[in-house]
């Protein structure tokens, strides 16, 4: 591009700018003896000659092509309410960051003259004229604009296509408002019309305002930029003020459509006027502020109604966080508000730009030669000090090197930029649409340039500018974003601090930011607290940020952080109180290394010796009566039983499987089954020989033998058939698994023991065993002088009985883990005491008094006979 070349020599100018301006000021004051080097040091700067050939006049320049600019100069001082003709209005008092901006244009204008190479043998004019932010103001200049040629006149035709207007393009204006008001105006001509400060969103659309462009982002992006950072600290809980204009209402209207999207509740809105007293108004919004306890306040404001609206703020000593809008954000009026450093923080956003290193020297020469004609009478000196169209400020005849301060305000080195991009793209739109190379452009002494025709190709300009890329998009808006600023209270004033910028993405440093807070910690503003994980909001009020948390119940969760209600799980998941997410179910079991199991194992191999020691002892004394007695044979089967059941408890250790809970709880009834239908089947003998001695005498070796065997083939045979139809009708481990309705986290994975009837039959026929061994040796008589068989019976069978009686209820009310520890520890209880109440007796008889263990002491249960005492005892 053309204008590629220009950044190589910003730093020799402005060193030839800096020593030219000191040459000139000490010029006026020694003409005498700095008049000579001052002409030698201009002729070796020859790049900075034009400083010395700018025009005094600072709001019109002839040229062969001119542009209009839009500037707002004064502030009103007259009473609208008592307007009665159209000129019955007053802009008399000087708005210093309005006319530091028309000033940039000049500059603006008077660079690309000097610099041949943008538009070479054509001089570019400009008129600036002010605004006054008033639409009867602006009316005037804009008409002008419009008229035809140098005319003044704005001719009326039924085809304005080959209409060459008095300007190629207008500059401004500054805010929305009258944007709003000549925009469409201007739009229907087609003239080009840059704005450097309107951001309302609105002006995008090209069916309203086909011609608006401009070199400042919209309000939609500074929008969002403002979302962004209030979901950075957590603020969901805000107020929002805007100043009563296009600016003000529009950008007021789209933060509180987004806030909404993105969860942020606006808890109030209010707008100060800007036609009448702001006054009450701005009271009456504070009060509001207050009462809704936000501790932010978002301010989309114009710079005069944001002035007015913190000195009451001042007054009121209001100290919350305060979020700017680029329109005031950087206003050095507001930064000088007395006692402004007790409002709190202050957040604000500006448009990107790059410092215009040539800005300072330049308004060093001119107010030096304004100084310098001023001291010579030139006939610049006005006749009136009153502001007029053609002339916006007469004072302006007064400015001198001392007030720089005009132009180095932080906010105007800030905007000036956008001036001065907007005048370079036109320039450079004019480059290329009269097809200039970098020494001559050919344009005809008569030949016209229609604004629409300049239109067409100011949209497609794309150049570099001082190091920033500048070109629009079809919506006339330009490639740029935001720097995030933050308000320092100082002892001499306020600086402001960049810690961030936002383009498409929020980028800040928090660390830089200064909060006026206790231990400068972050301030809250938020309506209810955030909810902790696995609780979701129920709305209270109007408000979605305003709410009760409740927490979600198992089986359910929260999904998102700003659920109102607890999703369910999905089928096969499960999740506890208040969680976030749901899980497939674990399974627990009785593992090796719990303390339950090893106590079970203990207690098992107690158990199990005791049964072994018993075994053993009655396998030493095999052939004695009292072994005999007790069964022989069948008693060794009983204990070896008793045993086998005792170790086949270590099948509810360990994981469960399918083969182990199919031989679990069969092998764990007919076990005892055999030992019970042993002890029954002497119970019946005890029976027929008390009840029936005569007649069971000679049968005595055939119910001891064949009978006994027969008792418990058939007792064992109705058992092994009831724990098969248990094994067939109860599901497999993995059907049961299968089938299970998952509405838990972790479970306790057993044997299944469904259905419950069955798992009862099997268990309770051994009872029925153990109860009519009990019934039929309960009111059996002693022999006396002998062996009282009935009663160790009669005591094992009831313990027996009462074990698993008591064990019914407390089982059905126990949870998984709990059943099965209680089911192998009521077994070992039940398996002890036919241990110790039907074999210890017989253990002490044959280690204690070994002198019982005799024919004649067992003589009813071996030979069936009872002696002559026994009979009349009976």
């Amino acid at each position: 591009m053309i204008l590629l070349g220009i950044k190589e020599n910003i730093l020799e100018r402005s060193a030839c700018f800096q020593i030219s301006t000191l040459l000139s000021t000490l010029h006026v004051l020694l003409p005498h003896y700095l008049l000579l080097l001052h002409v030698f040091w201009m002729l070796g700067c020859a790049e900075a000659d034009w400083l010395q050939n700018i025009s005094t006049d600072l709001f019109r320049s002839p040229g062969d092509i001119l542009l209009g600019g839009l500037f707002p100069i004064n502030e009103l001082t007259s009473d609208l309410s008592q307007r009665e003709e159209p000129d019955d209005i007053e802009c008399n008092s000087i708005n210093n960051y309005g006319l530091g901006l028309a000033l940039v244009m000049k500059f603006s204008v008077d660079y690309i003259n000097a610099d041949q190479r943008i538009l070479p043998g054509i001089k570019l004019g400009f008129e600036t004229y002010d605004t006054c932010t008033q639409p009867a103001v602006i009316m005037k200049p804009t008409l002008l604009f419009l008229s035809e040629g140098s005319t003044g006149e704005v001719a009326v035709r039924c085809n304005y296509t080959d209409y060459a207007t008095r300007v190629v393009a207008v500059i401004g204006p500054y805010s929305s408002e009258m944007v709003s008001i000549v925009g469409k105006l201007l739009g229907f001509f087609l003239i080009p019309q840059i704005s450097y400060g309107a951001t309302s969103d609105k002006f995008s659309d090209k069916g309203l305002y086909p011609s608006f462009m401009r070199t400042v982002p919209t309000d939609k992006g500074q929008v969002e930029a403002i979302v962004e950072l209030l979901k950075e600290f957590g603020w969901n809980w805000v107020a929002v003020v805007a100043s009563e204009d296009e600016y003000g209402r529009e950008g007021q209207r789209q933060f509180s459509a987004l806030a909404g999207e993105k969860g942020i509740c606006v808890a109030y809105e209010g707008l100060i006027p800007i036609y009448s007293n702001p006054g009450p108004t701005i009271r009456n919004i504070l009060e509001h502020i207050n009462t809704t306890s936000v501790g932010v306040v978002v301010l989309f404001s114009l710079s005069q109604p944001a002035l007015k609206f913190f000195r009451e703020v001042i007054q009121q000593n209001m100290k919350l966080v305060w979020v700017g809008s680029t329109a005031w954000a950087l206003h050095n009026d507001i930064a000088s508000l007395p006692n402004i450093n007790t409002v709190g923080t202050i957040l604000a956003f500006a448009e990107m730009s790059t410092p215009l290193s040539l800005l300072s020297p330049y308004f060093q020469t001119l107010f030096s030669k304004i100084q310098q004609e001023r001291q010579e009478q030139r006939p610049l000196d006005p006749s009136s000090s009153i502001p007029s169209m053609g002339n916006p400020c007469p004072s302006c005849w007064h400015l001198s090197p001392d007030n720089m301060s005009l132009v180095e305000d932080t906010l105007l080195k800030r905007t000036a930029f956008s001036v001065y991009a907007a005048v370079h793209s036109v320039a450079q739109a004019l480059h290329d649409m009269l097809g200039c190379n970098t020494t001559f452009c050919p344009l005809e002494s008569d030949q016209k340039i229609y604004p629409w025709q300049l239109l067409e190709v100011l949209k497609k300009v794309s150049l570099n500018i001082t190091g920033t890329h500048i070109e629009f998009d079809e919506m006339g808006n330009p490639s740029m974003g935001y720097d995030v600023m933050v308000w320092i209270w100082q002892e001499h004033g306020v600086t402001f601090r960049q810690i961030g910028n936002f383009l498409g993405n929020l980028s800040i440093d928090k660390t830089l930011i200064e909060w006026h807070t206790v231990s400068n910690k972050v301030p809250m503003s938020n309506c209810s607290a955030d909810c902790k994980t696995g609780e979701v909001r129920r709305v209270k009020g109007f408000h979605s940020c305003c709410f009760d948390c409740i927490p979600c119940l198992e089986g359910t969760f929260q999904n998102n952080t700003d659920d109102i209600q607890c999703t369910n799980c999905p089928e096969g998941q499960w999740s506890t109180p208040r969680s976030n997410h749901c899980v497939d179910p674990t399974y627990t079991y009785l593992a090796w290394d719990s303390h339950e199991s090893l106590g079970l194992v203990l207690a098992g191999v107690v158990v199990l010796i005791c049964e072994a020691v018993v075994t053993v002892l009655f396998l030493r004394h095999w052939d004695t009566p009292v072994v005999k007695a007790t069964g022989g044979p069948l008693c060794a089967l009983s204990l070896l039983c008793l045993m086998g059941c005792c170790a086949s408890l270590v099948l509810f250790l360990g994981p469960p499987g399918d083969v182990m809970c199919r031989l679990q709880l069969p092998l764990n009834a007919i076990f005892p089954t055999v030992t019970l239908s042993t002890i029954l089947a002497i119970s019946l003998q005890i029976v027929c020989v008390t009840e029936f001695p005569e007649k069971t005498s000679p049968h005595l070796q055939t119910l001891r033998g064949p009978g006994s065997c027969l008792v418990v083939l058939a007792c064992c045979g109705v058992q092994a058939g009831l724990c098969g139809w248990f094994v067939q009708v109860a599901p497999s481990l993995t059907t049961f698994r299968s089938e299970l309705r998952v509405e838990f986290v972790e479970r306790f994975l057993s044997c299944p023991v469904t259905p419950l009837l069955s798992f009862g039959i099997v268990l309770g026929f051994n009872g029925l065993l153990a109860l009519i061994s009990f019934m039929c040796t309960f009111m059996a008589l002693k022999p006396a002088g002998q062996y009282n068989m009935a009663r160790d019976i009669t005591i094992s069978t009831l313990a027996y009985c009462v074990v698993w009686v008591i064990f019914v209820p407390i089982y059905t009310g126990l949870d998984d883990r709990k059943k099965s520890i209680a089911h192998v520890t009521v077994t070992l209880i039940s398996h002890m005491g036919l241990v110790a109440a039907y074999f210890f007796p017989k253990c002490h008889l044959l280690m204690k008094t070994p002198e019982l263990n005799t024919a004649d002491h067992f003589r009813a249960y071996l030979e069936g006979k009872i002696t002559p005492q026994e009979e009349q005892a009976q």
